[in-house]
């Protein structure tokens, strides 16, 4: 037994806390997850909002907070980092509308704006095609939405998937194929 298989192991107990409720539990895997969350907030705003005033922490903050008040439960890791990629991704997408907003006066009181920033900002059109289309393919396939969450917005590779979903890593490249086919057929049906 390694101490890799001890840390998944105390990570699944504190998993299984948490499901049942346990507030400590909750702040416990939160803890334990910070770094891992703190580096996929890091790699989302590089990969979707790269110039944007959103911070990694703030990030990772609000994303929490969309956790812990749902009060949702995740049977296992591999669940827990989708859902919170997810979230990052929803709230990217937030900041960058409210941005444009701002850029284009929906705030409707007269200040100096520094428009070279939204200028820089990812356009809402590239981010929501993608977020509509994995959207639709969630309710059609969770398992190829879960890869393409923990794979793009996550940053994991083909063996650290297979190992989280318990599966060989040819089957994680397989579905990862599948979901990338359905969702350029879904953003070119779109537009």
């Amino acid at each position: 037994m390694t101490d890799d298989d001890d840390d998944v192991r105390a990570l699944e107990s504190r998993l299984a806390a948490a499901e049942r409720g346990d507030v400590a539990a909750t702040a416990a895997l939160f803890t334990t997850l910070y770094r891992e969350l703190h580096q996929m907030a890091r790699r989302q705003l590089r990969a979707n909002a790269s110039n944007a005033t959103l911070g990694v922490t703030t990030l990772l903050h609000e994303a929490y907070l969309d956790l812990s008040q749902r009060g949702l439960h995740f049977p296992d890791r591999a669940r827990f980092f989708a859902y919170a990629a997810r979230a990052m991704r929803g709230l990217i997408i937030d900041y960058v509308r409210e941005r444009r907003a701002i850029k284009r006066g929906g705030e409707f009181h007269l200040t100096s704006l520094d428009t070279t920033l939204a200028d820089a900002l990812p356009q809402v059109d590239e981010l929501g095609p993608l977020g509509q289309a994995l959207d639709a393919l969630a309710s059609t396939d969770p398992a190829l939405a879960e890869v393409v969450e923990l794979k793009f917005f996550c940053g994991f590779g083909f063996a650290e998937i297979a190992a989280m979903r318990g599966v060989s890593e040819r089957t994680v490249q397989r579905d990862w194929r599948k979901a990338r086919m359905y969702l350029h057929r879904s953003i070119l049906d779109e537009n």
